[in-house]
């Protein structure tokens, strides 16, 4: 099993939850970090399992021994000058969510991992937990019949405080977006990435619950996908207390509902052996509600595993299981509806001439 040594780009509190899935894979430790702030790099230093060394000159990182991997962890607007120095260093590349906040920029990552050969991974937890990977696995074998609904609801709450803490945050420049790009993202790709490519885009966004941000709070969205189904987005940092998000998938054989990390309706026309498992689940469940008001209330497990996944990616040859094009696609889908909130009218994808951040 090959060891790999990981370096931190960017020690905020994202950071952390990469640091904490690191220290969980045997194989992998972090090695090194970088950061403009004393204080979050010597966070990150302590954090580490085997400690590590921290740096204020990026190139200086780069060159790091034993380093082959890069977390990029900056401002999602910051995000391509590190990711393409990193590529060109020849370092397998793992971004934070969003890939980048324009098309362009997405492209500009992906091109350099091509150019200089390494992998390059988009983070997407969700994809990971078994829920979503049950909900697929039906999709995938047919049990819902013809795809007819695909719905996600990410109904959280963000005070004034948390957009004032970050000058980045609520920024077109820095955050590419709001309740959208940066809290229902993880939805959004989830919901594409389930249902198949979207077609065409009609949506409305607004800023309803708070003050000195550029971006919205509040979005919905209507969907047409490829396959003939139709969906709709809803995002919001503005909606107290925070709910649980959301997943719904419909078809003409079947329904289910993912809340949160959790299975709560999953209901067949023609049945399996397995439903009675979910069924059984399904009766003892909580209804955790990570993220939905604190956006540190989330756990580092499916950081955890898509990582894995990632360093087996690496050591087998083959592409990750959200690799840099899968990573873009839900940028696209986000951009598309900014677009079409600002023109009142429809739009279609794959979305041309995506420029600046607004």
């Amino acid at each position: 099993m090959a060891q790999h040594g990981f370096g931190i780009v960017g020690c905020g509190m994202i950071a952390e939850f990469h640091t904490k899935a690191i220290n969980d894979i045997e194989n992998a430790s972090v090695v090194a970090a970088f950061s403009r702030s004393a204080a979050n790099g010597a966070k990150i230093q302590q954090l580490a399992k085997d400690g590590c060394q921290v740096y204020d000159d990026l190139d200086a990182m780069l060159n790091h021994p034993g380093l082959d991997v890069v977390c990029i962890c900056t401002p999602s607007g910051a995000h391509l000058d590190p990711a393409v120095k990193a590529a060109k260093a020849g370092k397998h590349v793992v971004v934070e969510k969003p890939l980048e906040i324009t098309l362009p920029r997405c492209d500009a990552i992906i091109q350099a991992c091509d150019a200089s050969k390494v992998r390059l991974c988009t983070i997407f937890p969700s994809r990971f937990t078994p829920a979503n990977i049950t909900l697929k696995t039906a999709i995938d074998t047919g049990r819902f019949g013809r795809l007819t609904l695909g719905d996600t609801y990410v109904k959280w709450w963000r005070t004034q405080q948390y957009y004032d803490s970050g000058g980045w945050r609520g920024t077109w420049e820095l955050d590419g977006g709001g309740a959208l790009m940066n809290q229902a993202i993880h939805n959004v790709d989830l919901l594409q990435w389930l249902m198949g490519d979207v077609v065409s885009i009609q949506a409305m966004t607004a800023t309803l619950a708070h003050e000195r941000i550029e971006v919205e709070d509040t979005a919905v969205a209507c969907l047409r996908f490829a396959n003939g189904a139709l969906g709709i987005i809803e995002a919001a940092t503005s909606v107290y207390p925070g709910l649980l998000k959301r997943t719904e998938i419909h078809g003409d054989r079947g329904s289910a509902r993912v809340d949160q990390d959790d299975i709560t309706l999953w209901d067949f026309q023609v049945k399996a052996p397995s439903d009675a498992e979910i069924h059984a689940a399904m009766a003892g469940q909580t209804g955790f509600k990570a993220g939905a008001s604190d956006p540190r209330g989330i756990t580092h497990i499916g950081h955890r595993d898509q990582l894995s996944d990632f360093l087996q990616a690496i050591d087998e040859g083959r592409a990750p299981s959200v690799d840099g094009r899968e990573g873009r696609k839900s940028v696209e889908i986000i951009r598309a509806i900014y677009r079409s909130a600002q023109s009142g009218k429809a739009v279609a994808l794959p979305l041309h001439d995506d420029g600046a951040a607004q």
